[in-house]
């Protein structure tokens, strides 16, 4: 008689749950990898400002009754992915004991993977046990540590699905995630994938704007678009060290976070007005991916965005502008809507757990060779 993980690797059906650095909720897909990659549906839940806050303090080093409280927000957090869960399977009209698995990404609160005395760790808070039991589905999740602990970076996971979704057999092919942090994709035509953290995406312009204008994003741009670059903070921004070092590397809230940018504003922009500011953040943004495509993207004639990024009106402008002779689009041109990738890429994962199969590219992290990624919590 098979068991619960051998029942599941008969299913092409997998659900992919995916809450990054931008903490504003969860983005979740249904997938039937049966033919190819096919999203059958997508649901998404907000944070409340409570969880938000909560998620985004415990970014933070220092507080009291940490582990208490990262127990409660990751319990909390899960019952968000239950009902991402519920949402998908009501409005496909799909049970739940059809699902393979549910891949969990988890809320990453630390990133540190190349720690000085070599023990470096990537911390994601999650509760996949009770998201196994709320769903009744088996659960995937822990899906960066493995490969940490074989060398890599941990991050960025995604390229290897770009690379099977977006690959082109005539020419290199380049995806730029844009989510709290931006990542770059470079598929080679033969074969060979690079990718890597660019730096910030929307977590530095989404914290401004929730200061200064009470809204949690910047909606199309418009704020940002109103405003002006000032010159000698953006220089500060882009020379920051990151930005200069060589892949593999990757990056999160421990280094772009509010402090990082206090620091800037007291140095080079005292008197600034708040827009100015959004407008030199969106374009640090826009710069610092721009960067790394004419750097390691060379031969790419296209690049898909994806992430929330993409909706960015503005952004998406001024990325086109740093790169004129690349075309920037969405990867809705091909077939898969901006929103919906990254989600789209846990549920791969968790299929390449459940198949037996490694789901990192050692070219991408670092780590010391493929390897089967994630822990599966039986339903």
């Amino acid at each position: 008689m098979p068991n619960a993980i051998e029942q599941a690797a008969q299913s092409s059906l997998y659900i992919g749950l995916m809450s990054g650095t931008s903490l504003d909720g969860v983005d979740g897909v249904l997938v039937d990898f049966s033919r190819g990659t096919q999203v059958l549906q997508h649901a998404s839940c907000g944070f409340d400002a409570e969880l938000r806050a909560e998620l985004l303090a415990l970014n933070t080093p220092g507080g009291t009754d940490e582990l208490h409280r990262a127990a409660l927000a990751a319990n909390a957090l899960v019952r968000h992915y239950a009902k991402v869960v519920q949402q998908l399977l009501a409005d496909s009209g799909v049970a739940a004991s059809q699902i393979a698995a549910i891949g969990s990404h988890g809320q990453t609160v630390r990133h540190r993977p190349q720690m000085f005395d070599g023990t470096g760790y990537t911390l994601q808070l999650n509760s996949p046990a009770l998201l196994a039991e709320l769903a009744g589905i088996t659960v995937v999740a822990d899906l960066r540590s493995r490969d940490v602990a074989t060398g890599g970076q941990g991050a960025p996971l995604v390229p290897a699905f770009h690379h099977s979704l977006f690959g082109l057999a005539d020419q290199t092919a380049l995806v730029l995630n844009i989510g709290g942090i931006a990542n770059l994709s470079v598929l080679g035509a033969d074969g060979r994938v690079l990718g890597f953290d660019t730096g910030t995406g929307n977590a530095l312009m989404d914290g401004w704007c929730l200061r200064h204008t009470g809204k949690a994003y910047d909606e199309g741009g418009q704020w940002a678009a109103s405003g002006k670059v000032i010159p000698e903070l953006l220089t500060a921004m882009l020379n920051d060290p990151y930005l200069a070092q060589e892949p593999p590397k990757s990056t999160g809230r421990d280094l772009f976070h509010a402090d990082w940018l206090a620091q800037r504003l007291q140095q080079h922009a005292v008197q600034a007005a708040p827009v100015d500011v959004q407008a030199t953040l969106t374009e640090f943004t826009a710069a610092s991916c721009a960067d790394a495509v004419q750097r390691f993207g060379k031969g790419g004639q296209q690049l898909l965005v994806c992430g929330g990024g993409a909706l960015n009106t503005h952004l998406m402008q001024r990325l086109a502008a740093l790169l004129p002779s690349v075309a920037v689009t969405t990867t809705a041109e091909r077939g898969l809507p901006p929103l919906e990738v990254e989600a789209a890429a846990f549920a791969w994962l968790a299929r390449q757990c459940i198949l037996g199969l490694p789901g990192n590219l050692a070219s991408v992290t670092g780590a010391k060779g493929p390897r089967i990624l994630g822990a599966i919590y039986p339903a």
